[in-house]
């Protein structure tokens, strides 16, 4: 496969998979049929973005909203999650060679044990990747998480082993999720929803935005071309003229 080349690539794109339900249903197909394709896609724009030479990829898979959800589809999003968990353990050696290093970004505490023994071993196991850092958002908030550095940060000052005088943004960012990756430079919503979903908040200060109409199980490679074309040609000032 030839890839294209750009002029400038984001350092950190984050992905909200919106429209599996709805793929589903225009189909006349469950739910779950629309989360079982759009795993699918995941798995494709993923392994694309580390091709390209994406550094750091994000995708929001499971909110904290989303255990509101009926349960038959919140089990079957988890029972997707222990697949490709299982799928990636099989795959290891290879997920080496590749340089990729895969992370998981919320609150594990409530997800199923075996799940997060899981997510623990291939979090250590891929820790040396250097080509890509591949992120999944599982039973994340940008609220939750901003509250739960604000809490480290607190439990520390209160002991004495921080002065909070010196906290700055370097040392808030280094008790959230996504300590040691840069900020997020664009942000992909596919099916036609413009918000931002209490995703990344503090990391996407100035993230560019890019949305498509396109359902996240028809996102295809040339979709995700066209939004690093969008990005490419953007002029990014932070605040500047």
């Amino acid at each position: 496969m030839e890839f294209p080349t750009f002029s400038v690539l984001p350092r950190h794109v984050a992905v909200i998979m919106d429209g599996n339900g709805r793929w589903a249903k225009k189909r006349g197909l469950p739910r779950t049929a629309g989360h079982i394709e759009g795993a699918r896609t995941f798995r494709k724009i993923g392994e694309y973005a580390g091709d390209l030479g994406i550094r750091h990829i994000t995708f929001y898979a499971f909110s904290t909203e989303n255990w509101s959800r009926p349960e038959n589809e919140v089990s079957a999003i988890m029972k997707l999650f222990g697949d490709y968990l299982e799928e990636s353990r099989e795959r290891l050696e290879e997920s080496i060679q590749k340089g990729i290093r895969l992370r998981f970004l919320g609150d594990k505490s409530r997800i199923d044990p075996a799940l997060t023994a899981l997510m623990d071993f291939m979090e250590e196991a891929t820790a040396g990747g250097k080509k890509i850092d591949l992120n999944i958002a599982l039973n994340y908030g940008g609220q939750q998480e901003i509250l739960q550095a604000v809490k480290s940060l607190a439990r520390d000052a209160a002991n004495g082993t921080i002065d909070p005088d010196a906290i700055d943004a370097g040392a808030f960012e280094s008790r959230l999720y996504t300590a040691g990756q840069p900020p997020v430079d664009l942000m992909i919503r596919p099916s036609g929803e413009q918000r931002i979903s209490n995703f990344l908040l503090w990391q996407s200060a100035y993230a560019e935005f890019w949305y498509s109409d396109v359902l996240w199980p028809d996102f295809t490679e040339e979709h995700f071309n066209e939004a690093l074309r969008a990005y490419e040609k953007r002029n990014r000032r932070f605040g500047g003229v």
